[in-house]
């Protein structure tokens, strides 16, 4: 019979009959399978003791540790030293007269000038009519090719037009004497018909002096007019009054000045001094009768704003070498220059756009300011204790005093980085 190999098998038990430690913790041999990793021979660590404080200590010493550190670097982040300085100043009244050429670059006081045109305008209603007559009125610029000498020409001095008319001048001028065959002398002013009449209205003209005909100089005087000559004509006409007319004008006098000023300021180049006192209109049309053919009579002001301006710079240095004793050069400005009051001296200025020459007067109370070099301040502070502040100071007659604030704190130097210097001057407004 075939052998039933299964069966002939033994089963085979096997204990471990090896008694455990009486001494093991019940917790480690709960169960039967455990026992075989509770034998003695296996690593079986040490139960925590739960009650132990040092870990918690650890875990304090290292926040600690780094708030410290989180300090000190937020600390040093915003580390640096700031300076705040307060000039010299000097103050005085000042009343000084001054001389100044236009366009002058030989080293003494000068000015440029500016201008700007434009013109106003307001309708009144008239309803009367008058029987008016009125002149035609213009410009002209006289020329003197005669002579190197000026020429005088006194007012109502009669200019003989190429459309044949008589034509004065309306002021006295003094034309200049020539600078060469090719630079003649000029000079510009208002002429007006010598009669009434819509006849004398006329485009630009050719003028030659009438009572130098027959002289040498009736050839080498000349003139030409600067636009059209208009405004002459008789008839029935409704007119502005006299007193209405002159009280219009000088509110649109008042009101285009005001409008013109505001342009030239903007256009002002940095450094330069406009003074309120140096702003001067000058009305072309001032003496016009305003009429119309209709009851709606146009009232119009013409002018030109001149202003003359001021290198800062140069005018402060005039102003501090004349009124601070022992001066020694040093950069300064006056922080209320533009308030000072300006009036010219000489009042009888024929010209504005031709003047080349003006004496002036300046007063009021003026601050004088002492300019303070920041970028050398802080470079000799670089790395400097704080006691050598005071030291570094004292070679400064321009401070007149300063105060610093280091941080942080407990840093007893300045920063090495001229960056980390922080200067302040405290100007005057």
């Amino acid at each position: 019979m075939p052998k039933k190999i299964l069966q002939d098998i033994k089963k085979v038990k096997y204990e471990i009959k090896e008694e455990l430690p009486k001494d093991l913790p019940r917790s480690k041999i709960d169960r039967p399978e455990s026992r075989l990793f509770s034998h003695p021979t296996f690593y079986n660590p040490e139960p925590i003791d739960k009650n132990s404080d040092g870990p918690k200590y650890t875990l304090w010493i290292v926040a600690l540790i780094s708030v410290v550190f989180l300090f000190f670097a937020v600390s040093f982040l915003f580390s640096g030293a700031k300076i705040l300085v307060t000039p010299k100043t000097y103050d005085f009244d000042l009343s000084d007269s001054f001389s100044a050429s236009r366009d002058s670059d030989d080293g003494n006081l000068s000015f440029s000038l500016v201008s700007i045109a434009g013109e106003e305008s307001k309708i009144v209603q008239v309803e009367e009519e008058k029987d008016v007559s009125i002149k035609a009125e213009g410009t002209v610029i006289i020329y003197n090719t005669f002579s190197s000498s000026p020429q005088t020409l006194n007012i109502d001095t009669r200019l003989e037009g190429s459309n044949g008319k008589i034509y004065k001048t309306k002021e006295k001028v003094v034309v200049p004497g020539a600078g060469g065959e090719d630079k003649p002398g000029s000079i510009e002013v208002g002429i007006y018909g010598a009669e009434a009449g819509a006849e004398y209205n006329s485009e630009p003209l050719d003028f030659k002096i009438y009572g130098f005909k027959g002289t040498s100089k009736y050839d080498k005087f000349y003139a030409r007019s600067k636009g059209n000559i208009a405004g002459g004509l008789t008839g029935k006409l409704h007119q502005v009054p006299d007193d209405e007319r002159d009280t219009l004008v000088k509110e649109l006098e008042v009101v285009l000045k005001e409008r013109l000023l505001k342009n030239i300021i903007e256009q002002i180049p940095t450094g330069f001094a406009l003074f309120e006192g140096a702003v001067f209109l000058e009305v072309e049309n001032k003496d016009f009768n305003f009429t119309s053919s209709d009851i709606n009579v146009p009232v119009v002001v013409k002018g030109t704003l001149y202003g003359f301006l001021f290198n800062e710079k140069k005018l402060t240095k005039k102003i501090v070498e004349a009124n601070v004793s022992n001066y020694d050069g040093s950069d300064v400005f006056i922080s209320n220059l533009r308030d000072l009051d300006f009036s010219f001296i000489s009042k009888d200025i024929v010209s504005f756009k031709d003047i080349k020459n003006i004496n002036f007067s300046l007063s009021g109370n003026a601050k004088i300011v002492w300019s303070i070099d920041t970028v050398k301040l802080a470079s000799d502070l670089l790395g400097k204790n704080k006691k050598e502040f005071s030291e570094v100071l004292s070679q400064y007659s321009n401070i007149a005093s300063a105060d610093m604030n280091i941080k942080p704190a407990w840093k007893n130097s300045f920063p090495d980085k001229s960056k980390d210097i922080k200067i302040i001057v405290n100007y005057p407004q």
